[in-house]
């Protein structure tokens, strides 16, 4: 397998991670994709990001995001 591939896999590993961390795994897709959208489209927003990312931080504070075995 090329590298790129590696990098490639292991991105999507580490994004479907994310989405079971955050206990969307069992939601329906486009509602999943339509909550990324809305984010994406809020990343100029200072206080948005910076709520969500201390929200996310504490989340990994708790608990990091596992990723034995994955290369």
């Amino acid at each position: 397998m090329s590298e790129q591939r590696k990098r490639d896999a292991r991105l999507k590993i580490q994004l479907g991670a994310l989405v079971v961390k955050a206990g969307l795994s069992e939601v329906d897709t486009g509602f999943l994709l339509g909550v990324l959208l809305d984010a994406s489209s809020r990343l100029n927003d200072e206080l948005y990001f910076h709520r969500l990312k201390q929200q996310g931080d504490q989340a990994f504070q708790k608990e990091p995001l596992a990723m034995e075995g994955v290369e």
